[in-house]
């Protein structure tokens, strides 16, 4: 009976045998091979996955072969004799073995018949199939026989295909080390610079990103860099570059120079990339010299996508033989489909967006056709949880269950993984990287992290296939002494640009502007935000058919210590007003937008901004926590021009996504236009930004009015500030909390810093230190 031989006992056979040769092997007459027992022999070295062995019609094959001679079919390892008949008692000739052998490496070189003029019957190998015999022979499978011969159709023995596949499985198995490098969130801090606080910063840039990079690449070769979208905004250099030093036809964008001076390999698009509408995005990436992908986003006329699906990039990597190879390494990108609404002004018409998980699917299945032996996704989009929902914004934690997906590049929420994650989710490995065994990061904003994904791949003759894979976040320095120069030198133009442009005055405040409370009062930087669009709203409207309409305004705090970063709030000193002001102000490059409701539509909008509140319970004398940390800090929107309080011994009425979730709840109390209670079938014109405009807010999306404005709302609290020259940010304190219980102890978080502008005659206290570098402080 045939043994089974394991890759591993080949070599402790031959050992054992001690033979040096061919020749020597034959003189101990070890019984001669048949092709049933070769392939049997050969597939279980391999280590192969074995199939059923339906497949197989020869006659002649019993049930037991079956799997064997299957998969040596499918792997073009032999042929039968006939269409009918396989032979499986036939006898197997060296030359036979040695060619479906070689035919199995990875090998396209061609070898000269000289190789074989050394040997005396060369002539007796098959034409056809010399040159595998000199590669075999270039290889060191082969000893010869007495004479200089080969004997090319003596039928094989143990000992020889012992020799052979010992040498074939040298070749046939081999790993490498491939390294996947990822940022995302950029928002064009390329340089460790704060543009509104005007001063260096050590927390953010690429420029710093940079220096982990090359280290990283120095640790391993063969690396690949990929970003993962939301590149070109986010900072006053991107509005910079947008609307003040406009790119010119075959001007790079600053981001894609510093992109191309760290050889990235490929980026995907995310949201904000969609900001400044299609044309602009074009403009700016048709310059890059490296691929954009992306999977879910479709010309609207056409159905085609409207990017570049996916590409295949064939890496030259050094195996751990040090021989060089090519892997080839398929890539993909989605955006959340969420973009039709945030920037519907520019897409609506233009573009439809495909659910993101559908759309990876897809594209992984036409990556492997063409044979991707890695496939990446570079998912713009936050974790998610576990079940799939059409059209969701955060897949990430799904698309680690679609097949054939290898690494993962995650971004779009901000945050940090390999890291916390909800509980809920299961198949997560923090300390590995992985989520379902599939490495996974996230690393960040603004550079703060580099994202690495080590991916252990082995060879099995052509095939490579990915074995083990792990991934980590590195954290810039905290310090300026990694700061890439090349890249500071790149970028410098455009930096130095910047900083003149939001140095210039613009007015004055006559008192301090900050963020540190609002989220739990009435605050002045969203009041001036307010103020500054109902001005402009009011001359809008002027002769058309709401001119005489009441005009309310929404603002919300977008800097409020969002994603637990406790220096992550406006601060603006008094007297002089910049530019930087403006921008630290209000961040996103949004327009402005109008939108005609009704007097219910405002309440059920306020209703969903007040789920940024815990509830809080009245029998309890606990510390309870107020801000619901699960609620963006933009989303809270206060609406001034009418007057409110907020209960929030009442449950929410809708949770953070706009569900509805407690229909009964009520937490806007005593809502008043004009000093008396609201109509809730009034009409109101409500000035917002196409963020909002565009999205499916309670109460929004009943509008039955929606006009979306070129003008950006920045440029609004520009022009108001202009006008008006000295303003005081006092807020007009059109909201309040309903009385809190008596015995409650009530707290919430904000900056350390806070504690020197408590309001005189608030009620908020300073207790100390409260989580992850945020101060705590009581509010009764």
């Amino acid at each position: 009976m045939w043994k089974k031989v394991s890759a591993s006992a080949l070599a402790l056979s031959i050992a054992v045998v001690g033979m040096t040769n061919i020749e020597q092997a034959s003189a101990k007459k070890v019984d001669e091979v048949t092709r049933g027992e070769y392939v049997k022999t050969v597939i279980e070295a391999m280590d192969v996955e074995l199939g059923s062995g339906k497949t197989v019609n020869f006659k002649d094959v019993p049930d037991s072969l079956k799997p064997y001679i299957e998969k040596a079919i499918e792997l073009q390892l032999i042929e039968g004799k006939t269409d009918k008949r396989f032979a499986p008692e036939g006898k197997m000739t060296l030359e036979e073995a040695v060619v479906s052998l070689v035919h199995m490496l990875d090998d396209d070189k061609t070898y000269s018949e000289d190789t074989l003029k050394k040997y005396k019957d060369y002539h007796a190998i098959k034409k056809e199939n010399r040159d595998e015999f000199a590669k075999a022979v270039e290889y060191g499978f082969l000893n010869s026989f007495e004479g200089k011969t080969l004997k090319p159709k003596n039928v094989i023995s143990e000992y020889q295909l012992y020799q052979l596949l010992n040498a074939f499985l040298e070749e046939y198995k081999t790993t490498v080390d491939l390294r996947i490098l990822g940022t995302s969130d950029i928002h064009t801090n390329l340089m460790n610079y704060d543009y509104y606080k005007d001063t260096e910063s050590n927390s953010l840039g690429l420029v710093k990103t940079a220096t982990l990079i090359k280290e990283a690449r120095k640790e391993n070769s063969n690396t690949l860099l990929f970003d993962n979208g939301d590149t070109i905004q986010g900072t006053p250099l991107g509005s910079y570059k947008q609307s003040v030093d406009v790119l010119e036809e075959g001007e790079e964008h600053p981001s894609i120079t510093a992109m191309e001076l760290l050889d990235y390999d490929a980026s995907t698009l995310g949201n904000h990339e969609f900001n400044y509408g299609l044309d602009y995005l074009d403009e700016v990436y048709d310059d890059a010299d490296f691929p954009f992908v992306n999977a879910n986003v479709r010309d609207a006329s056409t159905g085609d996508y409207m990017y570049t699906p996916y590409v295949i990039i064939e890496k030259e990597v050094v195996d751990e033989k040090g021989k060089e190879s090519t892997v080839k390494v398929g890539v993909t990108g989605i955006v959340p489909p969420q973009i039709l609404n945030w920037d519907k002004s520019h897409l609506l018409g233009q573009v439809t967006v495909d659910d993101s998980v559908h759309a990876v699917e897809n594209v992984v299945s036409d990556m492997e056709k063409e044979g991707a032996d890695v496939i990446v996704v570079l998912s713009h989009s936050g974790m998610g949880d576990m079940t799939h929902t059409e059209g969701e914004e955060d897949v990430t934690y799904l698309l680690s269950k679609v097949k054939g997906v290898d690494a993962i590049i995650s971004g779009h929420a901000h945050q940090v993984f390999p890291g916390d994650v909800d509980a809920s989710l299961t198949g997560v490995n923090v300390e590995e990287g992985t989520m379902n065994g599939v490495p996974v990061v996230m690393p960040g904003k603004y550079g703060s992290h580099l994202g690495v994904i080590d991916l252990t791949l082995e060879k099995k003759g052509k095939d490579w296939k990915v074995v083990n894979g792990t991934g980590e976040v590195r954290k810039i320095a905290a310090d300026s002494s990694d700061v890439d120069q090349d890249v500071e030198e790149a970028v410098k133009e455009a930096h130095d640009g910047t900083i003149n442009y939001v140095r210039q005055p613009v007015g004055q405040t006559t008192a301090d502007i900050h963020s540190y409370f609002s989220q739990v009062l009435d605050d002045p930087s969203i009041q001036i935000v307010t103020d500054a669009q109902s001005l402009y709203v009011k001359e809008k409207i002027k002769g058309t058919e709401f001119e005489n309409l009441p005009v309310l305004s929404a603002g919300a705090p977008f800097k409020a210590g969002t994603r637990s970063d406790p220096e992550y709030y406006t601060f603006v000193p008094s007297g002089e007003l910049a530019i930087k002001n403006v921008a630290d102000l209000y961040l996103y490059d949004n327009t402005l937008a109008i939108l005609k409701v009704t007097g219910a539509d405002v309440k059920e909008w306020l209703e969903m901004s007040a789920g940024q509140f815990n509830q809080i319970d009245s029998n309890s004398t606990d510390e309870q926590q107020l801000i619901n940390t699960n609620f963006r800090s933009y989303n809270y929107d206060v609406i001034d021009g009418v007057t409110y309080e907020i209960d929030v011994t009442q449950p929410a009425k809708y949770d953070p996504d706009g569900n509805l979730i407690h229909p009964e709840a009520s937490r806007i109390v005593n809502l008043q236009y004009n000093g008396e209670p609201i109509d809730l079938e009034q009409e109101f014109i409500v000035a917002t930004n196409n963020y909002r405009a565009n999205g499916t807010f309670p109460g929004v999306r009943n509008a039955s009015y929606v006009e979306v404005y070129p003008d950006e709302n920045r440029q609004a609290i520009i022009d108001y500030i202009i006008q008006n020259k000295t303003i005081d940010p006092t807020a007009d304190g059109n909201w309040r909390f309903a009385e809190l219980p008596l015995n409650s102890n009530v707290i919430f978080e904000t900056s350390k810093k806070a504690v020197d502008f408590i309001p005189e005659g608030s009620t908020i206290q300073y207790i100390g230190e409260g989580s992850d570098g945020f101060g705590k402080y009581s509010l009764n």
